[in-house]
């Protein structure tokens, strides 16, 4: 299988991807200084462990649930008191 990408300008990309035994083999361009501060904030020694950390990182986030969804679809019993269950300094003495 083989993906074409052309970038607006006067440069045009040639994206492959090979499918081999659960690996995707793929040629990106990647900026240069987006790369290295992305090594100066991981403990990834090498690009292709550091691009599989970002990946999982994207998946993560994304898949997480936007609590704004949640809005309306939790009820609250009449009596909940949330500040009754706040721990603070002077009560823990």
């Amino acid at each position: 299988m083989s993906i074409y990408s052309v970038k607006c300008s006067y440069k045009v990309y040639y994206t492959q991807i090979v499918r081999m035994e659960g690996v995707v083999r793929t040629n990106i361009d990647i900026d240069e200084e987006l790369l290295e501060q992305a090594f100066s904030v991981s403990h990834a020694r090498s690009k292709k462990d550091l691009i599989h950390d970002a990946l999982r990182e994207y998946v993560k986030l994304k898949m997480r649930k936007d609590l704004t969804e949640l809005a309306g679809t939790i009820e609250f019993h009449e009596a909940y008191d949330h500040k009754k269950l706040r721990n603070t300094r002077d009560d823990s003495c």
